[in-house]
């Protein structure tokens, strides 16, 4: 492999005009790197240990520094994320408004590899650093909302082309997209029943468990 082909970011394909990656493999990717970083936020915040935030830290900082300064092919969670959809067809998007994001997103993990291993911290600045990082994360994944892509249409002089989900070219929401007055009240219904049936459900006594899970759980 030449050092052209490893140092690149996107694909060249000749149907397109700008260099393309495939959105599935994206938000798969993304899908990866939330659980994991979910997974460690629960056990530092919940349980106070931090072995595994620190890995997903460091994780993240190596993940987005081949994403951006390498190439995005050689990135761990892209890569699992291509095995996975792999049978899929691919959704091509624009390459430099992903360059943009995940540039964003290496200085986000930069920030965190100084407050975790050049300060030792763990407070408030890094949780809400984590949870930045959760909730983009989470609506790359499950909406393919990528906001560092929206920010790179209003800080660079380049126009974004290639949209994930073709948001570029459309002028307002698709019909099917539409949603009208019956399905929100659809939605405020479904969260009446729940409000309703709270009391309900928080005076149920506990659970029955087997007696090996009440070992485990020390009960």
């Amino acid at each position: 492999m030449t050092s052209a082909r490893l140092f690149q970011f996107g694909e060249e394909m000749a149907e397109y005009p700008v260099r393309v990656l495939n959105e599935r493999e994206a938000r798969a990717g993304a899908g990866l790197l939330f659980l994991v970083a979910a997974v460690a936020f629960v056990r530092a915040v919940g349980f106070a240990e931090y072995t595994p935030a620190r890995l997903v830290v460091l994780g993240f900082f190596i993940d987005f520094a081949i994403r951006v300064l390498v190439n995005p092919r050689f990135a761990p969670s892209l890569v699992l994320g291509r095995l996975i959809v792999a049978r899929q067809e691919p959704e091509f998007v624009g390459a430099p408004q992903k360059r943009f994001a995940w540039a964003l997103g290496l200085a986000m993990a930069t920030v965190g590899m100084v407050l975790v291993f050049g300060l030792n911290m763990a407070g408030p600045a890094l949780m809400l650093l984590c949870l930045t990082c959760l909730a983009l994360l989470y609506m790359e994944a499950a909406f393919g909302i990528c906001v560092g892509c929206k920010l790179f249409a209003l800080v660079a002089r380049e126009t974004a082309r290639m949209c994930p989900g073709g948001v570029c070219g459309l002028g307002g929401p698709a019909p099917i997209n539409r949603v009208a007055r019956g399905h929100l009240l659809a939605v405020a219904a479904v969260a009446g029943v729940l409000l309703a049936a709270l009391p309900l459900i928080t005076a149920m006594e506990a659970p029955w468990l087997p007696a090996f899970s009440r070992a485990h759980l020390g009960r």
